[in-house]
This record gives structure tokens, sequence and C-alpha cells, in this order.
């Protein structure tokens, strides 16, 4: 399979949050939010693998900043590493200001989503290539994130976690107390 870009797989969708959406101090319910990351990450696992995507996990989510009634939110989902057959999302929220149009990053989240094929069974996606900085950093950190799941759900042992012994094993001596 060739090799494709982040960018190729970038999801962006803008909406307004609606008082339905939000909590009894009008901000956006957090369970709204996780399903907007939701979609837009399968989006853009689906336009990755070309395959139905699952969501396997939601490995992280921070919600850094309340989101208000009427605020316009821009969810920013790109495929930042490929694996066999599962993907890892990164997903950006950015709020644009109602009074002053600024944007910020408001929150952020890591998924997982699986490609399957018409009988649900896992299926081989391309690999991916990143060519920004950040591609690479997210790349680079997708696979420590991995082992540290694996680690953590009892999959993976811990001195096989080669990416993650690496953070702690310096090639210089620690100092000595």
């Amino acid at each position: 399979m060739q090799p494709k870009h982040p960018s190729e797989s970038r999801t962006m969708m803008t909406d307004m949050v609606l008082p339905s959406e939000t909590n009894p101090i009008n901000n956006l319910f957090g369970g709204e939010l996780l399903a907007r990351m939701d979609r837009a990450g399968s989006i853009a696992a689906r336009r990755h693998s070309r395959r139905i995507t699952v969501t396997a996990s939601v490995n992280h989510v921070a919600f850094n900043q309340a989101v208000p009634l009427g605020s316009v939110l821009t969810v920013d989902a790109k495929v930042s590493r490929a694996f066999r057959t599962s993907m890892e999302v990164y997903i950006d929220v950015w709020m644009e200001d109602r009074f002053s149009g600024e944007r910020s990053k408001a929150n952020e989240a890591i998924y997982t989503f699986v490609a399957v094929d018409e009988n649900g069974k896992p299926t081989e996606v391309p690999p991916l290539a990143p060519e920004t900085d950040q591609e690479k950093e997210r790349y680079d950190g997708a696979l420590r994130r991995k082992q540290l799941s694996l680690v953590l759900a009892g999959k993976m042992k811990a001195d096989e976690a080669t990416e993650l012994k690496a953070l702690f094993t310096a090639s210089a001596p620690l100092p000595q107390k």
C-alpha cells in the first residue's frame, strides 16, 4: 500500500453551540463535544483507510476551556499514525469568540479507530508519511502512547515497551544522591 499524508485525512467540522447542547450554566456538554470529535475522527480515519472505521478507544481528552452557548466551534481531525489495522487520530478543537472573532484552542483529544471490512473484521490500512514538524512529533509520540495503552491494559509487558523505556533510559547516567 502507498503511504498517505496526514493532510489527506484532514477533516474539519464547524458548527455553532445551540441551547439544547448546553448544561445549566450555558456551556457545551462534554458528551456533545465527545460525539463531535468522534464523528470528525471517524471521517478522518475513513479518508485514510477508505474503509468502514470503528472507534476502538478514546486515549486522551483535555477539556481545557469551557465552550459557551453561541460559540462557533471547529473540530479539526487528522490521522497522526497508522498501524497495521488501527489509526490514531489527533483532534484539535478551536473556539471562535462570539464577540471578537478571535480563535483559541479550547480542547484536544486522541482517538483510535480500527478499519474493518464488510463483515466487521479488522483490515490493513496504508502507512502514514508525516510531513510537517507537528505531524512528525505526533507520529513519533503515537507509538509511545500505543505502548502505554497496551501496558496499562495488560496486553504488553512493560519490558517489551521499547519506546517507553527509551524515555526513561538516558545515554548519560542519572545523578547520584
